[in-house]
């Protein structure tokens, strides 16, 4: 067997998942892979999951079963050491930015670098100023975040998320809060990451433009279960109601029997 046709072990695994807040369970025998070089979409209406999903898969959280593999290591078996050292090989980008206000933003993008290694001050500067230029903000790295407009504390973030060149990026709602040709152009960004830094990327968000225009494949998740993974075209053209409801936008009235309204009444459900 030639090196090409040797399968490639997926960047994420994920099985049989299951997740409870206390008594109300939030995801239910979630099963999924992402392979490397993938960006894979994770959708769903409020309340369907998404955001536990993207934390679990953060190593944020403990689910109460099931199992999580990133970058070939079985979460639930790492030591604290173990799992520092992973972590130092994924890219957060926060939905908000969640850059330091009393920082500027050449001092944001060196974070990660002064906690994470031991190079010289010089060395940082110039791996930041890099990525500030891969987002298009080499010319801002002086100001503030309060000086920045909604669009470029995005990219500031992007590129902390990227100054380690994490082999794993997860986005939280990157287009949330932004006018269109912005969103448009971050979309173009999230592309341009995958293709030139070879990056495997996780995306939660509900902008549906965002995700057919991104996506190798999507996560379509509804009250703590997947509906259905796959290509932009299958699940565009997917016959489940529930999916052709999400991409719609129409609301979908619960059904609940009057039992099970009594005992939501009572605070027992």
């Amino acid at each position: 067997m030639t090196q090409a046709q040797i399968p490639q072990q997926p960047v994420i695994e994920v099985n049989n998942l299951v997740t409870h807040y206390g008594e109300r369970k939030i995801l239910n025998d979630v099963s999924l892979t992402i392979q490397q070089g993938e960006i894979m979409v994770i959708m769903g209406g409020s309340g369907s999951g998404k955001s536990t999903l993207l934390r679990h898969l953060m190593a944020l959280e403990r689910a109460t079963s099931g199992s999580i593999k990133l970058l070939g290591n079985e979460l639930g078996s790492l030591s604290q050491m173990e799992l520092y050292k992973l972590c130092r090989k994924i890219g957060v980008s926060f939905q908000g930015g969640a850059l330091f206000s009393s920082m500027t933003v050449l001092e944001n993008i060196i974070l990660p670098l002064h906690e994470h290694t031991d190079l010289d001050r010089m060395t940082m500067e110039i791996m930041a100023r890099m990525k500030l230029q891969v987002v298009d903000l080499a010319p801002f790295e002086d100001l503030m975040p309060s000086q920045l407009s909604g669009g470029m504390i995005k990219r500031a973030a992007i590129a902390r998320a990227i100054v380690m060149d994490p082999a794993l990026l997860f986005f939280d709602e990157p287009s949330a809060g932004l006018d269109p040709v912005v969103s448009s152009a971050l979309d173009e960004l999230i592309l341009e990451l995958r293709d030139a830094m070879r990056m495997t990327i996780v995306v939660v968000t509900h902008e549906l433009d965002s995700a057919f225009k991104i996506a190798d494949r999507i996560t379509v998740l509804d009250k703590g279960e997947i509906l259905t993974i796959g290509t932009v075209d299958e699940v565009r053209n997917s016959s489940n109601e529930r999916i052709q409801n999400l991409l719609n936008r129409r609301f979908e009235e619960e059904e609940l029997d009057p039992d099970e309204y009594l005992r939501r009444l009572m605070g027992q459900s």
